[in-house]
């Protein structure tokens, strides 16, 4: 077995591990990474190397993360960057054990994301003041991200050269930099190409964003935050009472195409989910929105009137 002599040179060789071998992004991998810091602190406090951790040790570790007040959700996602850690250090010889593998995961509770209506998306489109210079590639935003059922970060990246207007698909990078064909409306095609025509060809992009298809006022690419905002305002003047985000336009896309009858996997293909599990999370919304149905309109949920 290799010594770990560096613990510093061997978190920055995990870290390349998770990007370029688990084609992590590098958000997802400096997330890992500084869950394997909280370890490490914990157990230099208690004076124990790394590679010399039980699982009780790395379950009274797990008990500090409920103490300090770290919810389940988070305290798994932490786990699974130590586990993630301790395979890497199998893999590369520190170790021929793995004490993580009888380390149990805390459960969490199915979190059923917030859904709008096609009504209520139609309200949001009415509401874009369409006088502003901004009002369609607004348009052309709410269209696409609904329409193509984009995570934010692939809409304000999106390039014009990754637009097929004439084949309907666009080329999307992913998470991890992978990259999917994922089929665009006849209406988002429409109104790309207003914008196209009567915004975008006129503004003169920043260096480093020319390919880039939504721009801001100076020409540069939209932030994560301006489409939060965009979004957010528009729910406000439709009156969606609703607490929803810009990832709600995709969540409501992937319900809809449920809904209408798409197979599960076509409907994980589009999203970009590596597993089918993360998918089907749109089974239990429509579940439950059949069964919310059946309590409103069933006669038999209906009081008696009396006669």
């Amino acid at each position: 077995m290799r010594d770990i002599t560096d613990i510093a040179d061997v978190k920055k060789r995990f870290l390349a591990y998770l990007t370029l071998e688990k084609g992590m992004s590098q958000n997802t991998a400096q997330a890992y990474s500084d869950d394997v810091d909280k370890l490490t602190r914990y157990l230099a406090d208690s004076g124990i190397g790394i590679e010399h951790a039980t699982t009780d040790d790395l379950e009274r570790f797990v008990c500090t993360l409920l103490d300090v007040g770290i919810q389940p959700r988070s305290q798994a996602r932490i786990i699974s960057g130590v586990k993630g850690f301790y395979k890497f250090l199998r893999l590369e010889g520190y170790m021929d054990t793995d004490p993580t593998e009888l380390l149990p995961t805390p459960k969490i509770g199915r979190h059923l994301p917030e859904v709008l209506t096609i009504a209520e998306i139609d309200a949001m489109i009415d509401c874009i003041d369409m006088s502003k210079p901004e009002g369609q590639r607004n348009r052309a935003i709410i269209e696409t991200l609904y329409g193509c059922g984009l995570r934010v970060s692939e809409l304000v990246s999106l390039k014009l050269s990754q637009l097929y207007m004439e084949e309907r698909y666009v080329v999307v990078q992913g998470k991890g930099n992978k990259q999917r064909l994922v089929p665009i409306s006849p209406v988002a095609i429409e109104q790309i190409g207003l914008y196209l025509e009567q915004t975008r060809s006129r503004q003169v992009a920043k260096k480093g964003s020319e390919d880039i298809l939504f721009l801001n006022r100076r020409g540069a690419m939209l932030t994560r935050q301006m489409i939060f905002h965009i979004v957010k305002q528009l729910c406000e003047l439709a009156g969606i009472r609703k607490v929803i985000s810009p990832h709600t336009l995709r969540h409501s896309f992937a319900t809809h195409l449920l809904e209408g009858g798409a197979n599960l996997r076509a409907i994980q293909q589009m999203l970009g989910h590596e597993s089918i599990t993360t998918t089907e999370i749109y089974v239990h919304i429509d579940r439950t929105r059949l069964r919310d149905e059946i309590l409103k309109y069933h006669p038999r949920n209906h009081q008696h009137d009396g006669n």
